[in-house]
């Protein structure tokens, strides 16, 4: 069930990111796309724990 709930948060926080660094474009604003890069990143690395979390739970 981890698993699931890993992916769901990494793919919220890759759509938050993805937005917020077109705001900061719009704006013209490089901290905000900066900080949509990263929420972007944190939610890959989210959607990697739940698939790792998924395959090692199919093993054990």
């Amino acid at each position: 069930m981890g698993e699931l709930k890993d992916k769901a948060k990494g793919i919220a926080n890759e759509a938050a990111g993805n937005i917020k660094q077109a705001v900061g474009n719009a704006r013209n604003d490089p901290a905000q796309v900066a900080e949509g890069k990263a929420q972007e990143t944190k939610g890959e690395g989210q959607n990697l724990k739940g698939s790792v979390k998924g395959a090692l739970g199919d093993k054990v």
